[in-house]
């Protein structure tokens, strides 16, 4: 359910229609009725109540318009003090003003096909009131103040929710007709509300205790309007009344002939005085109209002028706004674009995944096989290698003492005999001992260090580990896509615009969503590695020592052997191509589906993406890139040398065919470009806080420290992730 609404606005038509019947109730000589009907208004305008008022018009038509309530704010019921007619039917009312009753001279009220659900009590205040339509409301009750309505002559409750009629209802006696719905009443029955009003008032009379008459009897007192005791029930009957009052009625009747002789000898000096004043007030409306003719001109000219000023700057307005709206509609197109691509390199990632996965496996099994083979390999390698060190450490310490003892031996031969000889020899022999003695020591002091061997495997497992790497560049993408989808955002709000402001949310909401999935699985995937390191600790307690020095050797050579084999089988400019454009994770998916550098420079980026590529830039750079080494190779002059017969030796070893060095791009692909953004709170240092569940990247790290809700959605903060920018 939306949370505002708007108020209607009326047509052209509409509106044309309520200026011209204003104007006409203006006007001289018009009648007392004021139709603002089929006007499509959600409130009566202030001027039809100032209208109502200083014109004391007596009917007023409000029908089939948009209204809720009859009193707009500064508006009061005073000003309706003239009117006999109220037609409020097919408008939208839910309540009547408590305070109707000082409609004193209202004689029809209709407020059929409305949305009331009660009268006001103050309705038994409209003692001239003869005609009330409720019809088609959700009444469920009548107030027993409609019992004081000593006038009314048609009451119409039918197609409402009223189960029963007040007793009050049988003071009522100039009640000609009742209209409801008898098969739905529980008082009266059914049967009596079915046999038609008389027997309507002739049950509620015997309920009350009174004694009924037709209401025939009652209705000259009404259409006299003379006399208050009219209203009051007498017990003697209404003939015997009439019959006390005959006298007192020749009497009135008397009076009532002088005053209308003295009425028309009034009103013949008023239409004298009339007719002097309207021929002084034709005179005075020649000359205003003369006056106003030279102004209306006057206001023409210069509302001619507004109007062009006008229309010229809206349609400089209407140029920049359909001009900001491609900008936009273009911008979330290519987010469009770049979140689907996304999705889909998501998919196929879990795919490589999941071979890589039973790459994983298949690579246990084979280490589980020939663990125990290679670990003996490799201890003898360690040893020969501390050995063939060891020894060559020695050579070099005995060749460097040897030639300092020559030399100080032939200073010696020339200074000293051969006394001093054997003094150097021993001195020589001490420093060997002392140098043998630190090389020893610092080799086993390496060797027994097994918690620096040990964070040294578990940092390089992490490092090398390619399914925990893909799921660090997935996070960094999505990071991106949430950061310009907050700009996009914030950028729409400052040109208050609404437009596919949903697909933006759920396309917001769908990126969080795939964040918070990443950072779960890349927990998962850590906490698998931890297990697996938690393994290798516990056979590490019962091997030979050395066994994390062992173990980070054997994985910086860490492929399954037939994946060795197909990347040895690779094409080496397609190898150093790759390695080239910062892509040799690439090389396993490219080994596996045995593609030639040929190959490669006749595919497309779609079919590079299909095969696991999924950075934009690396799928237009690769087959280019290949396409050129292909055209360099054909290019180049083949040798001239002739063959060389059979024994006359060896041909010479060629060099390497060389192919040219690719160029590297002087900045990153467009796709990866991240852009700055502001901090909402403190407008002063970049946005890199982003808030989880609804992605929005709107703060810095300090400001985002004190905030529990997002400044953008005030949505509740259940997790904050921080980027960082690498140059």
């Amino acid at each position: 359910m939306p949370l505002f609404f708007r108020k209607r606005k009326p047509s052209e038509e509409a509106r044309k229609r309520l200026e011209y019947q204003m104007c006409l109730a203006k006007e001289a000589g018009a009648d007392d009725i004021l139709d603002i009907s089929k006007c499509e208004l959600s409130e009566i305008p202030f001027g039809a109540f100032a209208t109502c008022k200083v014109l004391q018009k007596k009917v007023f038509i409000i029908h089939t318009n948009y209204l809720t309530s009859l009193l707009p704010k500064s508006c009061s019921l005073q000003s309706l003090l003239t009117i006999k007619v109220l037609d409020l039917h097919h408008n939208q009312l839910t309540a009547l003003p408590e305070d109707i009753g000082q409609l004193a001279a209202l004689q029809v009220l209709n407020v059929e096909r409305n949305q009331l659900t009660h009268l006001p009590r103050s309705v038994g205040k409209l003692s001239q009131l003869q005609t009330l339509n409720a019809k088609d409301n959700r009444l469920k009750e009548l107030p027993d103040t409609v019992g004081e309505l000593r006038s009314l002559r048609t009451l119409d409750v039918s197609e409402n929710e009223i189960r029963r009629l007040p007793q009050m209802l049988a003071h009522v006696r100039t009640l000609e007709t009742l209209s409801l719905d008898a098969s739905s009443m529980a008082y009266p029955p059914p049967e009596v509300c079915g046999a038609g009003t008389e027997a309507i008032q002739q049950f509620l009379c015997r309920e009350s205790g009174l004694e009924y008459y037709p209401p025939s009897q009652y209705l000259l007192p009404v259409l006299e309007r003379d006399g208050a005791e009219s209203s009051q029930d007498s017990p003697d009957g209404p003939m015997g009344r009439f019959s006390r009052e005959e006298v007192e009625w020749q009497n009135r009747f008397s009076d009532y002939e002088k005053r209308k002789e003295q009425k028309m000898l009034e009103k013949l000096e008023f239409e004298r005085r009339l007719e002097v004043g309207q021929r002084e007030h034709a005179q005075l409306l020649q000359e205003s109209n003369s006056h106003r003719d030279e102004i209306l001109q006057t206001v023409r000219e210069e509302q001619s002028r507004l109007e062009q000023g006008l229309s010229k700057h809206r349609r400089y307005l209407d140029a920049e706004r359909q001009r900001l709206q491609e900008q936009l509609k273009q911008t979330e197109q290519n987010i469009s674009n770049r979140i689907r691509k996304l999705l889909q390199d998501n998919q196929r990632q879990k795919k490589t995944s999941e071979i890589l996965k039973s790459l994983e496996n298949e690579r246990i099994r084979m280490e589980q096989l020939m663990s125990i083979t290679q670990e003996e390999t490799e201890n003898l390698r360690r040893r020969e290698v501390a050995s063939a060190m060891q020894q060559m450490l020695t050579e070099s310490c005995k060749n460097r003492f040897l030639q300092t003892a020559y030399e100080s031996q032939r200073q010696s031969l020339v200074q000293q005999a051969c006394s001093s000889m054997a003094e150097m020899d021993e001195r020589f022999q001490q420093i060997l001992a002392w140098q043998q003695m630190d090389q020893n020591k610092a080799i086993s002091h390496i060797l027994q260090e097994s918690a620096m061997q040990k964070a040294a495997f578990e940092a390089l497992q992490v490092k090398k580990d390619l399914m925990h790497r893909q799921i660090r560049n997935q996070i960094k993408l999505i990071e991106t896509e949430l950061l310009q989808l907050t700009q996009l955002e914030l950028k729409r709000k400052a040109l208050d615009t609404e437009a596919l402001q949903e697909m933006i949310s759920e396309q917001r909401w769908a990126l969080s969503s795939l964040l918070q999935q990443l950072l779960k699985e890349k927990a998962q995937r850590e906490e698998e590695l931890r297990e697996i390191l938690t393994e290798l600790e516990a056979k590490s307690e019962t091997k030979q020592e050395n066994y994390w020095l062992i173990q980070y050797q054997r994985l910086l050579n860490q492929k399954p052997l037939s994946l060795k084999l197909q990347e040895e089988g690779l094409e080496r400019p397609l190898a150093a191509l790759l390695a080239e454009l910062a892509a040799e994770h690439y090389l396993p998916i490219f080994a596996h589906h045995r593609v030639s550098l040929d190959t490669l420079s006749r595919m497309s980026p779609g079919d590079l993406a299909k095969m696991g590529v999924s950075e934009a830039g690396l799928q237009r750079e690769i087959p280019r890139r290949a396409q050129e080494l292909l055209d360099a190779a054909r290019t180049r002059p083949e040798s001239a040398e002739p063959p060389q017969e059979e024994g006359l030796g060896a041909p010479e070893p060629t060099a390497p065919e060389e192919f040219p060095e690719p160029v590297r791009p002087s900045a990153p692909p467009a796709e990866l470009e991240v852009p700055l953004s502001e901090c909402v709170v403190c407008l002063e240092r970049e946005a890199q806080m982003i808030f989880l569940n609804c992605g929005h990247v709107c703060c810095c790290p300090q400001c985002c420290q004190p905030l529990r809700t997002c400044p953008l959605c005030r949505q509740e903060i259940a997790q904050r992730l921080r980027i960082y920018h690498r140059s």
